[in-house]
Order: structure tokens, then sequence, then C-alpha cells
């Protein structure tokens, strides 16, 4: 027989991502690390930041079918597939982000998020509200981009 959760600790768990925060919360390091207003802010952070890339996708995807390449000056057609080059590699990087977002839900779900992949030790607040997909301490994410650099340059 199954029992749920509510009936080993007498009350429901801490859910984070049905919790209302005050306009103007912000993390700070007197409150207990992770605790479930900073997964909540972090949720709220992350779902928006997703939502925003969408939104950007589908109004440039739009905007594709509305606009047409067919510039009568050579000039102004090379600009013209330029210009939209970069925004398609710009949506390209979006699309990979959009990824690490969505691993990054679900570090918050497993109470993984903020701490460092490679240590254990919790991710500063500050490098989290930065870089809220940030999955290693900055010492760790300096050292792995001089491993990088060199490996890169042999």
């Amino acid at each position: 027989m199954a029992t749920a959760l509510v009936d080993l600790y007498g009350s429901e768990p801490d859910r984070f991502d049905t919790l209302i925060l005050r306009d103007g919360y912000r993390p700070s390091d007197s409150e207990d690390f992770m605790n479930p207003r900073q997964k909540a802010y972090f949720l709220r952070k992350l779902r928006d930041w997703k939502e925003a890339i969408v939104e950007e996708s589908r109004a440039t995807m739009v905007q594709l079918q509305v606009d047409s390449l067919r510039e009568p000056d050579l000039a102004d057609r090379a600009s013209s597939e330029t210009d939209w080059s970069i925004e398609l590699r710009t949506r390209d990087r979006q699309r990979k982000l959009i990824g690490k977002i969505d691993s990054a839900v679900r570090r918050l779900y497993d109470d993984e998020y903020g701490y460092c992949e490679v240590t254990g030790e919790a991710i500063s607040l500050a490098r989290l509200e930065a870089r809220p997909i940030a999955t290693m301490t900055l010492e760790c994410q300096e050292k792995h981009e001089r491993v990088e650099r060199v490996s890169r340059d042999d």
C-alpha cells in the first residue's frame, strides 16, 4: 500500500511552483539556500526568459513570412539577406538556450538547482541571478574554461 507524503510528514511538502511571491522579492543570503521562495523566484525567472525567447522566435517567423527578399537593388537584397542570416543565427543560439533553461527547471524540481555539478557546493545567488542556467560555481567555470582553452590550443 502506497503512503502519501502527507501521511509520513503530517503536512503537504512545500510546493515552490505554486507560491505567489510579493512584488520586488529578491533572494538574499540571509535566507536558507534554495528555500521554496528562492526556488519559486528562479522558476518564474526561467519561465519568463523562455517565454520571451519563444515570443521573439514567433515574431521572427511572422516577419520572415511577411517580408520577402525581393529587393530590386542587389545591394539592398544582399543587406537584407545578411540581416536575416544574423537574425536566424541568433534564433538558433536561443533555441539551444531553451534546452538549457528546461534543464535548469528540471534541476529545480530535482532539488539540484543552485549546486555545482562538479563540487556540489552552492552557487552564489549573485551568479544565479546573472546566469540562471549556471551549473558550476564561478571558480569551477573559470577552471573549466582554462582547460578548454588549453586543449583547444593543442
